[in-house]
């Protein structure tokens, strides 16, 4: 029972710290910037400026995961990125000048990074240690809890509070979920074996696995941040149903609450990769359903897909890491994350030039469907791999 105790806590860390770095000082911004563009005199170009300079704060942060193996330093800095997700938030209500804003911004992104690969990979590390699933998706729901929870939080303190004092209440918030976020999760064991004394073996996978995978999930970034970026600009444009975007956002947070548990579920009965590409499937049919259904029973509909399996696919291939790397999990996450990062600063870009040039974000929606159908076929391809690695393992002579 106390094994149980600690397990729930360590995942409970987890959560309250994707819900603060993740929710609060990375996706609040998403909410709060009609408000801030409204009030605060924030131009729409300087608005994306600071969407790309956090994307570009996040990448920094994979690329420092990527190149760090000592467990007590990723800890370390995990822990500093939560007091610093803190900060970045407070930042954005004390002033009006968008250099402060954009270095608020960036290092938003790096606590974001902390959050979602160091954190992620300490938990992951200690689950395996102890005897546990190697499952991530109770600890991914703070993702949807943030978005949704950011949703209806701005959505009630507009009708009261300017955009200062709502970012002023977001630090409040922040400040609470520092605590079980930093408190809950204990140091990291450094030994080379399990609690019960089995020892830990990295099994890392194939040059040829590796480059595919990251091209696959290259895509999947691609087909995120498009929709993530762009859904309430693209649903209220949709004839009726202006200023009703939102409602499409708070429905992509709901939908990716659960989404992870359901997907670890599903896994268990298909495997991680033939989950991956159920996945992908069920997530361009989301992205397409909004212009192509149309009304708001497809924009929702398309919003509950997407937030259903976009958060999952991630969980997906950071459990899949962690399984290859149990004693380095954020080494290998990084790197996935990277591909994955590169995408969310191209993506918005393509996506920005196809509304230019066709007058609306519909085009932006069918490229990130077409390059998840890329994506799609990349993990078919990963299958046939991951088949050709397993007969050559069972064919190498033994030492």
């Amino acid at each position: 029972m106390d094994d149980q105790i600690q397990r729930m806590k360590v995942l409970g860390a987890g959560i309250f710290s994707l819900v603060l770095a993740l929710g609060v000082a990375r996706f609040a911004y998403t909410p709060l910037l009609p408000l801030m563009q409204a009030q605060a005199g924030l131009g729409l170009a300087e608005g994306g400026w600071l969407a790309a300079i956090n994307y570009a704060g996040y990448l920094t942060g994979a690329l420092t995961a990527a190149s760090i193996s000592d467990l007590v330093l990723k800890d370390r800095l995990f822990r500093i990125g939560m007091v610093v997700a803190v900060l970045t938030t407070v930042m954005m209500g004390l002033t009006t000048d968008f250099w402060v804003w954009a270095l608020s911004r960036y290092l938003a992104g790096l606590a974001s990074a902390a959050s979602m690969l160091l954190g992620t990979g300490l938990i992951l590390n200690w689950l395996i240690r102890h005897n546990h699933r190697s499952e991530l998706g109770i600890h991914f729901a703070g993702i949807g809890l943030g978005i949704a929870g950011c949703s209806v939080a701005v959505a009630l303190m507009s009708q009261w509070l300017d955009w200062r004092e709502q970012w002023f209440v977001f630090t409040a918030i922040a400040c609470v979920l520092l605590v079980p976020a930093l408190a809950w999760l204990p140091a990291p064991d450094t030994s080379a074996v399990t609690r019960t004394g089995a020892p830990m073996h990295d099994n890392p996978p194939s040059t040829l696995f590796m480059r595919v995978f990251m091209a696959s999930y290259f895509c999947a970034g691609v087909g995120f941040v498009v929709s993530a970026t762009f859904i309430v600009a693209i649903v209220n444009r949709l004839p009726g149903l202006e200023g009703q975007g939102s409602w499409s956002f708070l429905a992509i947070g709901l939908a990716a609450v659960p989404a992870c548990i359901v997907w670890d579920f599903i896994a268990r009965r298909t495997g991680a990769l033939n989950a991956l590409i159920l996945a992908a499937v069920l997530q361009i049919v989301g992205i397409l359903l909004p212009v192509v259904m149309g009304g708001m029973v497809g924009a929702i509909a398309g919003a509950l897909l997407f937030g259903g399996t976009f958060v999952g696919m991630v969980s997906l291939v950071l459990t899949m890491a962690g399984r290859y790397y149990p004693t380095r999990p954020a080494k290998m996450m990084g790197k996935m994350t990277i591909s994955y990062g590169v995408a969310q600063i191209l993506g918005p870009a393509v996506t920005g030039w196809l509304g230019a040039t066709f007058g609306s974000y519909a085009g932006g929606l069918y490229f990130a469907a077409a390059m998840m159908v890329l994506g799609t076929v990349l993990l078919v391809l990963l299958k046939l791999v991951e088949g050709r690695d397993a007969r050559a393992a069972k064919l190498a002579p033994t030492v």
